[in-house]
């Protein structure tokens, strides 16, 4: 993995005790400078503390550090994990000698245990002593839970003559759904940019990739994904218009990158799968029938098996909830067809079968209605995902 840096920001990652594994549990994000931010947070009505302490720092637009914990939710915590996150704010903004409000809380792990805030305090520290422009990949392995892999994506692009990074770490593997999912991603860029453009860039972008990949269907207490904009460049700030479009197309690289291996590093996933639906009547409507599809348990146990299992596609596109004519779908696997005009094909039975062999294919969904389409990725449902989950707490 090459090595990524950020102009204007500092990272870390320590082991701090909060995960009896020992490995690495404690990031922190500093730049140097305060930036413009704009943020993303779970649609559950069970919220993090975290969430709601992070949500209530965002509304300034402002944002100059990012302290996250993992192997603790710091869910379901009460009035308690309210007050922890707040100490988690004022710790590091202490220790980096900054205001409190310029700090930013997000946490991951087990629900329903307060945080050790010995444990925590003293992570926050050493974080501090050991930030460096180059340890980002540190940074991103501290964020991990059941992930098997960290998650980082780079891009660049040019605004007013002036080069810009676009950088991302996230972190998710099980509970991936729309809206967001047990993720926490961090977008990081050394350009200037105005923040309701900002806002605009986050809030497309995510839409185009983050919210088109599920796991599990599962949506969990602390999502969050906060993009963070320095202006170390000394571009122009960014308003609308090409230079807009320019960075909006970098985010999406970025974040379309880091949605891919949330999925490939479902627990226990073994495929990595592309809905896609064409010729629906909306792009609304074909959403819908993707997801229907991509997160159906016998649809994806189908996909672990390699089998071609068109049936179990056409009834998930039948109780989708969108008007469809069974007589007009047809259905492909990396372009060989399985239905045609809502009958199956067994004769292609075998050829199908060896697509799905493959590590990465698609599925096409053509609904013959009118000229939108969508397309969402998914993963397979294993043995491995029954086994990590049945004993994550234990």
């Amino acid at each position: 993995m090459a090595k990524i840096t950020v102009p204007g920001f500092k990272f870390a990652g320590v082991a701090c005790g909060i995960k009896k594994s020992k490995k690495k549990d404690l990031a922190l994000i500093f730049s140097e400078r305060p930036g413009v931010a704009a943020a993303l947070f779970t649609t559950s009505r069970v919220k993090s503390p975290s969430v709601h302490v992070g949500a209530k720092r965002i509304k300034r637009g402002r944002l100059q550090a990012v302290v996250i914990v993992s192997g603790n939710a710091n869910a379901c915590t009460g009035r308690r994990g309210l007050a922890d996150a707040e100490e988690m704010c004022r710790e590091t903004a202490r220790c980096l000698g900054i205001h409190r409000d310029l700090v930013f809380p997000s946490s991951t792990g087990i629900i329903g245990f307060p945080l050790p805030m010995e444990k925590v305090r003293s992570g926050i520290k050493d974080a501090v002593g050991q930030l460096s422009s180059g340890s980002f990949a540190r940074a991103a392995e501290a964020m991990l839970t059941t992930d098997r892999f960290t998650k980082v994506a780079a891009a660049s692009c040019a605004l007013g003559g002036k080069k810009v990074t676009v950088t991302g770490m996230a972190k998710g593997a099980g509970m991936i759904a729309p809206n967001m999912a047990t993720m926490l991603a961090y977008i990081l860029t050394d350009a200037a940019v105005e923040p309701r453009c900002l806002k605009r860039i986050l809030a497309r972008a995510a839409d185009e990739t983050f919210n088109c990949i599920t796991v599990d269907g599962d949506t969990s207490t602390n999502d969050t994904v906060l993009f963070l904009a320095n202006g170390v460049a000394a571009n122009s700030p960014v308003r609308s218009g090409k230079e807009e479009a320019a960075l909006f197309e970098s985010a999406r690289k970025v974040m379309q990158d880091l949605a891919l291996k949330l999925v490939q590093d479902g627990e226990g996933t073994t495929k990595l799968v592309e809905v896609r639906v064409e010729a629906a009547r909306s792009v609304s409507q074909a959403r819908k029938v993707a997801f229907s599809v991509a997160n159906s348990k016998l649809v994806k146990t189908a996909f672990f098996g390699e089998d071609p299992n068109f049936g179990r596609i056409m009834a998930a596109i039948g109780y989708a909830g969108v008007p469809v004519n069974p007589d007009k779908i047809d259905v492909s696997f990396n372009g060989v067809r399985v239905v045609k005009q809502g009958v199956g094909l067994n004769s292609n039975g075998r050829r199908a079968a060896r697509v799905l062999r493959r590590p990465s294919f698609s599925v096409k969904i053509h609904l013959s209605q009118g000229q939108a389409s969508a397309s969402v990725w998914t993963s397979d449902l294993s043995y491995e995902y029954v086994r990590i989950n049945s004993a994550y707490r234990t």
